[in-house]
């Protein structure tokens, strides 16, 4: 077996994985926009049941799915070290992420914006792991899912996620934040101070 061929041999398994991350992280983001607007009954029904909820006024809930996937071993051999070279692929380009939690704001019973946080992203790309989650309303999209177009190279990256939309005064404050203000200009003040 000549040199290039074993490289190549070797290389492939490794650019396999990179490409599943990076198209994890593309449909998990542009989630992040299809789920605007989409009704809690709908959003139910395709990601499922949250593992928890949080009430934060009349019109505003926060729901939180968790996910992990576990990630296969590949067993070594003498001639070629697959494990060992995922591991050092892993260390050197990052990934290799677990678990994923999407924190999903809901204002007047619809999504209003969609983040994720955790150990979640993959080779290639960010927020991979998220897929997990919204994959259920990926692949049958609900009645009240916004339709993304958009080609390989847009409206979407792999690479961050798109902007948070705009919140309503209601989901974002409640009668408590309301009566204080951030302080950022002067330091000898507290952060948060009484409203003017």
């Amino acid at each position: 077996m000549t040199s290039t061929l074993r490289l190549i041999l070797g290389v492939l398994p490794l650019a396999g994985l990179s490409a599943c991350g990076y198209f994890d992280s593309r449909e998990a983001h542009r989630a992040q926009i299809a789920m605007i607007g989409m009704t809690s009954n709908d959003l139910q029904a395709c990601a499922g049941i949250p593992a928890s909820t949080k009430v934060l006024n009349n019109t505003t809930q926060i729901y939180q799915y968790t996910a992990t996937m576990n990630l296969p071993t590949a067993s070594d051999s003498t001639i070629i070290p697959v494990q060992q070279l995922l591991n050092m692929t892993q260390v050197t380009l990052g990934g290799a992420g677990t678990t994923c939690k999407a924190v999903i704001r809901l204002d007047h019973d619809r999504v209003s914006e969609v983040h994720y946080t955790g150990d979640d992203d993959e080779i290639i790309g960010s927020d991979g792991i998220c897929s997990i989650i919204t994959r259920g309303c990926a692949r049958q999209p609900e009645a009240s899912m916004r339709k993304v177009s958009g080609g390989p190279f847009g409206p979407v990256s792999a690479f961050h996620s798109p902007a948070a939309p705009n919140q309503s005064t209601t989901a974002t404050y409640n009668t408590q934040s309301g009566e204080t203000v951030p302080n950022y200009t002067d330091p000898t003040k507290p952060v948060i101070v009484p409203r003017p």
